[in-house]
């Protein structure tokens, strides 16, 4: 689910090996950000979102009809991107602006179906994911080929400070995505237990998560907790009516 890192997906994979017993060989993808052979190769909208170029957007959606202003705020590279999604793996905020001022439709997935509001939370982009809700994005989608949420991929990845605006902005605590696993779940069994994920998980909690949604063979977070031996994460758990 991350690129520029040691990749989310292999994490996920090993935790599924670890956990998930019959789900082991699931497979797992990442998030692909434009390669630099794909972005030279832009033109038009796509082009300008990844430079941020505003004027040359402007010049684009000049004199135009609302059909074909339309097809260009739809129009797609060969990964399903649309200028809203490269502008938001581009953090160009310029152009989100006037993409959703032309009427851009921000909750539009690419081929792995992320949006743009997913792309900013697993990027950890408190500023682009600021501006897509402040902009009527959605953090209440079913995203990507796990069918979870953009908070479901903060809370694994230990993005505190997202985690924290996507339940402001009405994210579902409680998704449980085709794995079986919530929020909660995954920033136990996908986390390091270290201080990003407990604050993780402490926000969930405290906003009333359910800390007693089981995965998908019966095991309570407290469980999992305790598997893992995360002492601060059991503490938490337990402080939030968590049981085994």
């Amino acid at each position: 689910m991350i690129t520029g890192r040691l990749s989310a997906a292999l994490l996920r994979a090993a935790a599924l090996a670890a956990l998930a017993g019959p789900l082991a060989g699931a497979p797992a993808s990442a998030q692909t950000a434009p390669s630099a052979a794909e972005a030279q190769a832009y033109t038009g909208l796509l082009a300008a979102a990844q430079r941020g170029d505003v004027a040359a957007l402007e010049r684009a959606l000049a004199a135009r009809s609302p059909a074909e202003i339309r097809a260009l705020l739809d129009a797609r590279d060969g990964h399903g991107r649309t200028a809203v999604h490269v502008a938001a793996f581009a953090r160009q905020h310029a152009v989100l602006r006037k993409l959703a001022a032309a009427g851009a439709d921000l909750g539009t997935l690419e081929n792995d179906r992320y949006d743009a509001v997913t792309i900013a939370a697993v990027a950890d982009d408190d500023d682009t994911l600021r501006l897509l809700l402040g902009l009527g994005a959605s953090a209440k989608l079913t995203t990507s080929r796990y069918d979870g949420t953009a908070l479901i991929a903060a809370a694994h990845l230990g993005h505190e400070g997202v985690v924290r605006q996507l339940i402001a902005a009405g994210a579902p605590l409680d998704h449980v995505n085709n794995l079986h696993w919530t929020a909660v779940i995954e920033s136990i069994v996908l986390g390091n237990g270290g201080a990003r994920h407990q604050a993780v998980l402490k926000a969930l909690l405290q906003s009333g998560a359910n800390p007693n949604l089981a995965d998908g063979h019966g095991r309570s977070p407290l469980a999992l907790a305790r598997a893992r031996g995360l002492s601060a994460m059991v503490a938490l758990l337990e402080a939030h009516g968590g049981k085994p």
